[in-house]
């Protein structure tokens, strides 16, 4: 089954044919660094990582670029206010975004460009395209006239009639509906030159607009021409739109082939938005006992071009799940598995892998329909607790453990939730030792059929954090999520 995405530039699922055989150029609009990430800003970079990880699950080489926007209206602003300058306001936000990453399991880009960095690649493709009669200076100030573009709006289907001819807006971002000739260079404010965002060109100093960033960064690592671009549902207009505009204007080649956008988070019911301070940022959650695996299970749960509602019942939820698919990964991996049986023998548990890849990856072909896969995830291991159950004539063979083992680690490997959730279950040494003492006290309670002291002794273990599962190879136990 070929691997299909949904295409926001065509508005209809296609096949996705690489440009180069076996090898995916993806390119994702990284975040302003002007404030902490939201949950919902994490979700996109989420649905990019987990878009790179089913890409190398088929056998991809992907290069991955991420960028990071550190200079704009927002930067800028935000420094002038402090009084410092643009990278001292902007380098804190960037530590604090990879370290969401590597609390989430979310991997590092193969390259993560600043803005800040690329200025001069943004100067050229501003003029070429002057030179291909696109662009125009006015007051210090360069623009695209998209009168002279007629390919523009081919992305999110705005209608360009209800712009007239010279009409310009200077703001990085804008209405949906302001469809007017957007600014690529900024002539100098005293406020740029305060926190140093000003550079010399021919037009006179000054600072690039947001959508030359990504147009700049994106060719420069991956060529005038390249697979995927992958951002929000709020980028496909107007920076989407705009940088294929200015692209497509300076090179006169086709700038990206498939565009995939991730839809909204909601809290409860609510967009998440930094403006409106309906947020969450995953720090909050951590302090208040929420661990990551679940918040990245969560995000699973819905499909990246639907709206996710986030609600504590449903990180409740998650949490269980995770416990549940991780505990049943670390009984398939101590349990004392049999010699292999005789060849003719067909244990159950292969034919239930084979099933739950197929389904896995059918799933995932079909625009990375991830709640589907998960349940393929779910269904192996309930096949798996069946057979660690079955204590009679046929136990559990080395072929069907490493078989289950291998299925889990190839599903996680895109999914992400249990390996992270592994980081996430370091004990305290003194813990450890306490709670296999009390579970020692609680089995020789049951054993003299003091079934009382044995409910304390769970009641009390539980208190401390710790959920225990009776199995018929003994008690296991592990953190309550």
């Amino acid at each position: 089954m070929p691997l299909r995405f949904y295409n926001t530039l065509t508005r209809r699922e296609e096949e996705f044919v690489p440009l180069e055989p076996g090898k995916v150029g993806m390119y994702t609009c990284g975040p302003t660094v002007y404030a902490p990430p939201h949950i919902g800003n994490m979700r996109t970079f989420f649905f990019s990582d987990l878009l790179r990880r089913y890409l190398e699950f088929r056998g991809y080489e992907v290069k991955f670029v991420m960028n990071l926007t550190d200079v704009d209206d927002k930067t800028i602003r935000g420094a002038l206010r402090d009084g410092v300058s643009l990278n001292e306001y902007t380098e804190p936000f960037i530590d604090d975004l990879f370290h969401n990453f590597d609390q989430l399991g979310i991997r590092r880009a193969d390259v993560h460009p600043r803005a800040t960095h690329y200025v001069p690649q943004m100067i050229d493709i501003i003029r070429r395209l002057q030179e291909r009669g696109l662009a125009y200076e006015a007051e210090g100030s360069v623009y695209f006239d998209i009168s002279e573009f007629p390919a523009y709006g081919q992305l999110s289907k705005v209608d360009v009639s209800a712009g007239r001819r010279g009409e310009r807006v200077a703001a990085d971002e804008y209405d949906r509906e302001d469809v007017r000739d957007f600014v690529l260079w900024k002539a100098a404010k005293p406020e740029d030159e305060q926190v140093g965002a000003v550079w010399d060109t021919q037009w006179g100093p000054g600072r690039p607009g947001w959508h030359i960033e990504c147009s700049a960064m994106s060719m420069q690592e991956l060529g005038e021409s390249f697979d995927l671009h992958v951002g929000g549902v709020d980028l496909v207009f107007p920076h989407h739109e705009d940088e294929i505009a200015q692209s497509e204007g300076a090179t006169g080649k086709p700038f990206v082939k498939y565009w995939l956008h991730g839809e909204f988070l909601l809290l409860e019911g609510d967009k998440m938005a930094k403006s409106t301070g309906n947020i969450f940022n995953l720090q909050d959650l951590v302090e208040r006992g929420v661990k990551p695996s679940s918040v990245r299970y969560l995000y699973l749960t819905a499909h990246y071009r639907s709206k996710l509602n986030f609600t504590f019942e449903g990180l409740a939820a998650s949490a269980e799940a995770v416990r549940r698919l991780r505990g049943t990964r670390n009984r398939l991996r101590e349990h004392p598995a049999a010699r292999d049986p005789d060849p003719a023998d067909t244990p159950t548990l292969h034919t239930a892998v084979d099933e739950a890849l197929a389904a896995f990856t059918a799933a995932m072909d079909e625009d990375l329909n991830t709640s589907v896969a998960l349940a393929a995830l779910h269904r192996l291991a309930g096949a798996a607790n069946a057979r660690l159950e079955e204590l009679g004539a046929r136990p559990i063979s080395h072929a069907e453990q490493a078989a289950a083992l291998a299925a889990f680690e190839r599903m996680d490997a895109v999914f992400g939730f249990i390996g992270l959730a592994d980081g996430e279950s370091q004990v305290d040494e003194g813990l450890a030792t306490w709670v296999e003492e009390r579970i020692a006290a609680r089995q020789a309670a049951r054993k003299s059929r003091d079934f009382a002291t044995a409910d304390a002794i769970r009641d009390e273990i539980a208190a401390r954090g710790v959920v225990v599962e009776d199995t018929p190879m003994g008690a296991r136990w592990s953190l309550a999520s």
